[in-house]
C-alpha cells in the first residue's frame, strides 16, 4: 500500500485510463483481425494471423490454408484494413484538436468544411490533372492545398464578422461547405467526361475499396502517425486552449501561433486521408466525445483513445459496407452519415438544453 496521500485521485484515474488503453488496443486487434476474416470468401482468424505472420516478418507458415486465402488476405483486405485504421485514427484526433481550437463540441473537419475544400482540391487533380508535376502525390498534394484554403477561408469569414468565436467558425465552415461542394459539383459538370464523373461521385462517398500496397498508403500510414504524436505532444497547449485564450496565455501559450500550428496540421491530414478514401463525415464529429466519456477532458489521454475509436469504429463502418448488400458494396460515408447524423442531432438537443436551463 502506497503511504503518499493522493487526494485527488491523479493515479486512479491514471490506472483506470491505462486499462482503457489497454481494452480498446485489444478491441482493435479483434476489429482488426474480423474486418480481414470476413468478406465473400470468410478466412478463418487463426489462418488469418498466420498469413499476416508469414508474409510479413517470414514466419514459418503453420497453418494449412488455400493460396487464394493467402492471397485475399494479404493483397486485397490487409491494406484496406491499414487504410481504414489510419483514415479512422487520423480523422477522429483531427476532430478532437478542432475540438478544443475552436472551443465547441459540434466541431469536426467535415462541419467546418475543410472535407469539403479537400474534396474540391481532389477532384481539380483526378478531372483537370492539377499538380500533374508532382506525380503519384499529385491527388494528396491538391487535397492538402484544398484543405488549407478552406480552412483559412473559414477562419477570414468568421474574423471579417467580427471577433472569431466558436459560433461564427460553425456558421463559417458550414457555408464555405456549401460553396466547396458547388464548386466540386461545378468541376465534375466542366470536365465532359462521365467516367471521370463517375470516379469522382463515388470517391466523394468514401470508400477504402482502391486501397494498395504502396506508396500511397505508405504516405497516409506514416502522416497519421505524425499527427497522432505531435498532437499528443501538444495536449497541454489543446487543454489550455479548451479552456480560453487568457489560460493559454497564462501557461505560456500564445493561442494564435498554436491554433495556426493545429490549422497547418489538420489540414495536412485531412487532406491526405481525404485523397486517400473519399470525404468520410461525422468520424471527427463522433469519437471524441465518446473519448472524452471514457478517460476525460485531458488530451494526453484524449489523443490516443481517439485514435484507437477512430480506427476501431471505421473498420466496422467498412465491414459493415462490405457485408451489408453483398456482394455490392456501400459507399463508406452512407455508413458513417446513418451512425453521425443521429449522435449529432443529440448534441444540438443537449446544447440547446443547458444553454435553456
Amino acid at each position: 500500500m502506497s503511504l503518499v496521500a493522493d487526494p485527488l485521485g491523479v493515479r486512479a484515474r491514471t490506472r483506470r485510463n491505462t486499462f482503457v488503453v489497454l481494452v480498446l488496443v485489444l478491441l482493435l486487434v479483434v476489429t482488426a483481425t474480423a474486418a480481414v476474416a470476413v468478406g465473400a470468401v470468410f478466412v478463418a482468424p487463426a489462418d488469418v494471423v498466420g498469413i499476416v505472420a508469414h508474409s510479413a516478418v517470414g514466419w514459418p507458415a503453420v497453418g494449412d490454408w488455400p493460396a487464394e486465402h493467402e492471397a485475399i488476405v494479404w493483397s486485397v483486405r490487409l491494406p484496406r484494413v491499414l487504410l481504414g485504421l489510419a483514415v479512422g485514427a487520423g480523422l477522429a484526433v483531427c476532430g478532437a484538436a478542432l475540438q478544443a481550437m475552436v472551443r465547441n463540441v459540434l466541431a469536426d473537419p467535415y462541419v467546418l468544411g475543410i472535407n469539403s475544400g479537400a474534396s474540391c482540391g481532389a477532384a481539380a487533380a483526378i478531372l483537370f490533372g492539377a499538380f500533374a508535376s508532382l506525380g503519384e502525390h499529385a491527388l494528396s498534394g491538391s487535397a492538402f492545398l484544398g484543405a488549407l484554403a478552406a480552412s483559412l477561408l473559414v477562419f477570414a469569414v468568421a474574423r471579417a464578422a467580427g471577433v472569431v468565436t466558436s459560433v461564427r467558425l460553425l456558421l463559417a465552415g458550414v457555408a464555405v461547405g456549401y460553396a466547396l461542394s458547388a464548386s466540386t459539383s461545378f468541376l465534375v459538370f466542366a470536365s465532359g467526361s462521365a467516367e471521370g464523373a463517375r470516379s469522382v461521385m463515388f470517391w466523394l462517398l468514401g470508400s477504402l475499396a482502391l486501397a494498395t500496397w504502396g506508396s500511397p498508403l505508405t504516405v497516409v500510414l506514416v502522416v497519421t502517425v505524425a499527427v497522432v504524436v505531435l498532437l499528443r505532444w501538444w495536449a497541454p497547449g489543446l487543454d489550455a486552449l479548451a479552456i480560453g485564450d487568457e489560460t493559454a496565455r497564462t501557461v505560456g501559450v500564445d493561442p494564435v501561433a498554436f491554433r495556426t500550428r493545429l490549422l497547418v496540421l489538420v489540414s495536412l491530414g485531412v487532406g491526405v486521408l481525404v485523397a486517400a478514401s473519399g470525404s468520410i463525415g461525422f468520424v471527427g464529429l463522433v469519437v471524441p466525445h465518446l473519448a472524452r466519456r471514457l478517460v476525460g477532458a485531458a488530451h494526453r489521454w484524449v489523443v490516443p483513445v481517439s485514435a484507437l475509436l477512430g480506427a476501431s469504429l471505421l473498420l466496422w463502418a467498412d465491414l459493415l459496407a462490405r457485408t451489408l448488400m453483398a456482394p455490392q458494396e456501400l459507399p463508406l460515408g452512407i455508413v458513417t452519415a446513418l451512425v453521425g447524423a443521429p449522435f449529432l442531432l443529440h448534441l444540438i438537443r443537449n446544447q440547446y438544453s443547458t444553454e435553456k436551463s
